[in-house]
């Protein structure tokens, strides 16, 4: 690697912990995947390009393996580009067509998640790979959402499993609605676009970008089928 990749990394380093451990940054679970060191990063090129894509899928599978076998609460991965971002449509164009080629990569042997559904028009609908369900949440520079705002394109990449367990240990609904109230104070509204997982579909909120009721996912998924299609 070279010294001027080192530099770019540390930038990237940099600018990340400075966002997340503003006193006033409004997500809890990122603070605690950024204090806590339970983060994972990974610098790749353009957002779904073919030349890429396999390395982030190579870490991202390293990442569910992780964060399974520690049972982490917080255990985060962060893939990280080097496009230019010139609206929020555009990063939220190329959010998905970096997933699709996720899932094109995957086998017609892996089989989706079948703890959520693979119809992103579903109330329950989550991306799943490697047969793990993960919510994503989006970060670029032209975001109208300050806690999403950030100097590189991003996908956080975080296990579905992961919230399910802060409800069966009674955390989630409060940690929600300090996550709120503090998003409230850090842009004076909270974000439209967030719902409830299982209240309002999933997809619409992974780009940040505020849509309409008639927004289409522009994802279809390929390889992978659910288990109730398989029999």
């Amino acid at each position: 690697m070279s010294n001027c990749e080192n530099d770019h990394i540390r930038q990237i380093h940099s600018n990340l912990t400075k966002k997340i451990t503003d006193p006033k940054y409004p997500c809890l679970g990122a603070k605690a995947s950024i204090n806590t060191g339970q983060y994972r990063l990974g610098v790749y090129g353009s957002m779904a390009s073919d030349g890429f894509t396999p390395q982030l899928s190579k870490d991202l599978k390293q990442y569910t393996r992780e964060t399974i076998e520690s049972d982490s609460d917080y255990l985060t991965f962060i893939a990280v580009f080097t496009d230019e971002i010139h609206s929020e449509l555009d990063f939220e164009n190329k959010l998905w067509q970096q997933l699709q080629k996720l899932n094109d990569l995957e086998s017609t042997e892996e089989i989706w998640d079948p703890s959520v559904s693979n119809n992103p028009g579903d109330d329950n609908f989550s991306f799943s790979f490697g047969g793990t369900a993960f919510f994503i949440v989006g970060l670029h520079p032209r975001s109208s959402r300050k806690a999403r705002r950030f100097s590189f394109p991003a996908m956080a990449f975080n296990l579905h499993r992961q919230f399910d367990k802060l409800r069966e240990n009674d955390q989630f609904e409060n940690m929600k609605k300090v996550i709120r109230e503090r998003d409230m104070d850090y842009q004076g509204s909270i974000n439209p676009m967030v719902e409830d997982f299982g209240e309002g579909q999933e997809a619409p909120q992974y780009s940040g970008r505020r849509v309409t009721k008639d927004w289409k996912c522009p994802f279809h998924p390929g390889n992978v089928s659910s288990e109730k299609e398989k029999i």
